[in-house]
């Protein structure tokens, strides 16, 4: 009787499956709503009849209900970083290039379609569903896990086994073509607002609040991306195969390739075969294939060194100009704007292109009302592309780049070498100085609560700061904040508690926060682990700036000349009296044993039984000390496989002992 029985539970689940995905994917249904409820109720039965029979993705469990009243923000355990891009097969060279100097020629890629959704990470624990999180900034979304959990190609209990208790998995949650029509006609017939693309409906279900209006809507899920604490798997192509048998939605177009020319024939395939899927792309996503390899390789602050993404031409539109206008920025980069003829482009109405720099309306050959091609960049900034000069006005004038700043009046400048122009009267022209302090408070920098654009803005216009300093006195002005429209006595004391806070943020921080050009997170990370301290850094000279790994002689004059400025000066120096921190905080350290003091080390490559942390922290348990490049100074490079072919030629040429982790375990 119970086999008979699991034998209907599974024909109906099956059966049901497949007409949802014929109505929502295909369009093209095969059975009435009536007779699929009719099916719905009675495999719903079957089911509360038989629990321990029921499928873990039934489509009787995928209809929501739950309503939230507000989305909890949760941080990230690992990172959802963005993706260098590129619309450039010469790029992609040039990225394989940057590769093979790393790690040598033995590699793979792992090619991927590269869907154009709303970025998930879905958290499972001992085989279940437990976390469904928007991207958000990168480091911590919104849990939308009621909404994600209508989602049919979702499973909320995992099949087989093999999976670890605890991981992390990454997708993407989108929206088939077919789908889409129907349901934007049902909302352009009800008088609602239409949806400009797949992307944007799917990303607006995501944000209701009623999982029962979410589950009505046909949502689709890749998964792409695992990630644990220590993978069993050497390679993303492994682990890609083990997250197919665990029951999860894989792209079956999805390639191994062995090289680069294999990458761009995926890429001149996808390029033209893209409009034959039920879902849109925008371009291709490109990943080393080995684990330790990406390891090897790393991260820049924002960008994986190991992936890259290859965009597909953007769609281009043909409008006018009507006029340019210049943007003044935090670094005093003076930056031309084309105001357009309002002209729809992927599915958004533009009004406004950036022309870059001079260079570029020089190159362009732009004359005032020229017919333009605008394209957009990555589908989010739109650009002029080119001109139409066979619909050029008779006597039409050039465009001709503003010699003085448009706000302060200044002359600009323009250094040897770089296409923008600058104005350089940093302590004196409005727009650079509220830009440079809200970059001091954000997120990334200070952090400070409170202190938003717009209240950055109207503090300034109304002469309570003009100095990132003025920001750490506002304590002394909290009666007179009071007698101004929109500060409340609530939001003066949490901006104040904010900025007090703030105090206690790394060195690291308040360096990026200052907004010194080219110092960026990585860069200022870098700079304050060499020095320690402002004073160290304030008296080296650029030799020795240049000689800290990976910075080179632009960013160490950039740095020189703000540290040697007299305003800059005054400026840190009320800083560091407001209790800002400039020295780097010294972890004390207990050594397991001193075996290795004096002893300098570099690891690099990748190890069987160890990973690149933990040797580091061996070494440095021991008295060792981690270098960051190879010079003379280094006494051992520490090697594993797949090491970076450049560092192994400059080890040998310096005569520097290269040894093996076994052999690093035998010093100690």
């Amino acid at each position: 009787m119970s086999t008979h029985i699991k034998q209907q539970i599974d024909d109906l689940t099956a059966e049901l499956k497949q007409h949802n995905y014929n109505y929502y994917v295909l369009a093209q249904p095969t059975i009435s709503d009536q007779d699929f409820d009719l099916k719905l109720k009675e495999l719903a039965k079957l089911e509360e009849a038989n629990p321990e029979l029921a499928h873990a993705d039934s489509p009787t469990q995928r209809v929501g209900g739950e309503v939230t009243k507000e989305f909890q923000t949760v941080r990230h355990r690992w990172p959802m970083l963005s993706l260098g891009n590129t619309y450039s097969e010469q790029e992609l060279l040039e990225f394989d290039q940057r590769v093979r100097k790393a790690i040598g020629d033995n590699f793979e890629y792992v090619v991927e379609l590269k869907f154009d959704g709303l970025s998930m990470s879905m958290t499972y624990e001992n085989g279940k569903l437990a976390r469904a999180v928007t991207r958000g900034n990168g480091v911590e979304g919104d849990d939308v896990t009621t909404n994600v959990r209508t989602i049919h190609t979702v499973p909320k209990t995992l099949k087989g086994d093999g999976y670890p208790d605890l991981f992390e998995i990454r997708g993407e949650v989108f929206m088939h073509r077919k789908a889409f029509d129907r349901l934007n006609n049902e909302r352009i017939e009800n008088g609602e607002v239409a949806y400009a693309n797949p992307r944007n409906f799917a990303s607006g279900t995501m944000k209701l609040q009623d999982s029962a209006e979410v589950a009505r809507r046909p949502l689709d899920c890749f998964l792409y991306a695992l990630h644990m604490e220590r993978s069993p798997y050497k390679t993303h192509w492994e682990s890609l195969q083990a997250i197919k048998k665990w029951g999860f939605h894989v792209s079956d177009d999805s390639k191994l390739c062995s090289n680069i020319n294999e990458v761009l024939k995926y890429i001149e395939h996808w390029d033209t075969a893209r409009f034959d899927l039920s879902f849109d792309i925008d371009g291709i996503v490109i990943k080393v294939n080995n684990y330790g390899q990406q390891e090897e390789l790393g991260f820049t602050a924002k960008v994986p060194r190991w992936a890259i993404s290859y965009k597909f031409k953007a769609e281009r539109v043909e409008t006018s100009l009507e006029s340019v206008s210049y943007n003044v920025g935090r670094t005093g980069a003076v930056t031309p704007v084309a105001n357009l003829k309002p002209v729809l482009l992927a599915g958004t109405t533009v009004k406004r292109a950036t022309l870059h720099n001079a260079n570029e309306i020089l190159r362009l050959d732009l004359h005032e009302g020229d017919t333009v091609y605008v394209e957009k960049g990555g589908e989010i900034i739109p650009k002029i592309i080119s001109v139409n000069p066979d619909k050029r006005k008779p006597n039409a004038e050039p465009i001709v780049y503003l010699t003085n700043c448009p706000v302060c009046g200044t002359p600009l400048e323009r250094k040897e070498g770089e296409a923008a122009f600058y104005c350089p009267n940093d302590e004196g022209c409005p727009p650079q100085i509220v830009s440079k302090m809200q970059h001091f408070v954000g997120r990334k920098a200070m952090d400070i609560d409170g202190l938003g654009d717009e209240t950055l803005e109207t503090l300034y216009q109304k002469g309570f700061i003009s100095h990132i300093s003025d920001i750490y006195d506002l304590h002394l002005r909290a009666d007179e904040l009071k007698q101004m429209d929109r500060f409340g006595e609530r939001s003066i004391t949490n901006m104040l508690a904010g900025i007090e806070k703030s105090k206690e943020k790394p060195f690291e921080k308040v360096l990026f926060g200052l907004g010194i050009r080219y110092v960026g997170e990585t860069v200022a990370r870098k700079l304050v682990a060499h020095f320690k301290t402002l004073e160290r850094m304030q008296a080296a000279t650029l030799e020795e700036i240049t000689a800290v790994d990976e910075i080179g002689e632009r960013i160490a004059q950039s740095l020189v000349e703000y540290l040697s400025g007299e305003v800059h000066q005054q400026e840190l120096q009320k800083l560091k009296s407001q209790g800002l921190q400039f020295a780097a905080e010294e972890k004390e350290v207990v050594l397991a044993s001193d075996k290795l003091a004096g002893k300098t080390f570099i690891i690099s490559g990748v190890f069987e039984k160890y990973s690149r942390d933990e040797l580091k922290e061996m070494i440095e348990q021991n008295g060792g000390k981690i270098l960051s490049s190879i010079s003379a100074k280094l006494n051992y490079l520490v090697a594993g496989d797949n090491m970076g072919p450049s560092k192994l030629e400059k080890a040998n040429k310096l005569n520097i002992p290269i040894i093996t982790d076994e052999e690093l375990l035998k010093m100690l």
